[in-house]
């Protein structure tokens, strides 16, 4: 074999075996490649994971603030509310302050005037005509005793001071008639009184054979003539309602 020809087998023998670790080295890189690339893969997939997961954080984070940003808003509207409504709350407080120093300075005055008014009504009708004087004796009594207690307001305790001295005052127009006794010569009598008004107070025993009159000017009982029974008798059944009011056919008459 020439020179030439050994040494292309030997070129070629070499080429050969250049390609085969070549292709045997570019295979295993290949494979490396691959492998890395998997690798690379995963991380990315791991990285976006990550990557969402911090975002659902960031939206959830993001959520809460804006709730947190709402709730102040409106804890701060409702703030400025109850601030309006406790400085509401206080000029109210202030005014019934004012009022209730005005209320006392007002008892302070009106007490007083209230017992003067109950010590007149006392005085009136023991210098009035003995007319129901025990039962509007009691009633200024109940009055004294309303006075002293502190569960019944002011404006209570001055109606029914009002209320009494409405009652007084329809004694003045009232023809009525009540039973009672009437002490005649050291000796009880039960009789029946009527009144006209206060303008006579007439008493008549209960068989109609005896009267009497209530004289203003010596205050006391006076016996009437018996031209006067029938009279008395006559207004006795015009305060029952079992006879025509008439004034002029039973007149008026004042004890002699």
């Amino acid at each position: 074999m020439s020179n030439n020809k050994i040494r292309k087998s030997l070129v070629a023998s070499a080429l050969v075996g250049t390609l085969a670790l070549s292709s045997g080295a570019f295979a295993t890189d290949l494979k490396d490649l691959h492998q890395q690339g998997r690798l690379i893969q995963r991380d990315a997939v791991q990285s976006q994971e990550k990557i969402n997961t911090i975002y659902e954080q960031t939206q959830e984070l993001l959520g809460e603030y804006r709730q947190v940003v709402d709730q102040t808003e409106n804890l701060k509207v409702y703030n400025d509310f109850l601030a309006t409504l406790v400085a509401d709350q206080q000029r109210q407080v202030n005014g019934l302050q004012r009022q209730i120093d005005g209320l006392e300075d007002t008892r302070k005055g009106t007490v007083p005037l209230m017992m003067r008014m109950i010590n007149a009504l006392e005085e009136f009708v023991k210098a009035d005509m003995p007319l129901r004087t025990e039962r509007r004796l009691e009633r200024v009594e109940k009055l004294r005793e309303v006075m002293t207690r502190s569960d019944v307001q002011l404006s209570e305790q001055y109606r029914q001071i009002l209320e009494a001295y409405s009652i007084e005052m329809g004694y003045g127009s009232a023809l009525d008639s009540f039973q009672g006794t009437l002490e005649v010569n050291g000796q009880e009598n039960t009789v029946e009184y009527v009144h006209v008004g206060r303008l006579a107070l007439m008493a008549s025993s209960l068989d109609g054979k005896s009267a009497w009159v209530w004289n203003k000017q010596t205050s006391s009982w006076e016996s009437l003539p018996d031209s006067y029974l029938n009279s008395v008798t006559q207004f006795i059944k015009m305060a029952r309602r079992e006879a025509t009011l008439d004034m002029e056919r039973v007149p008026l008459f004042a004890a002699e």
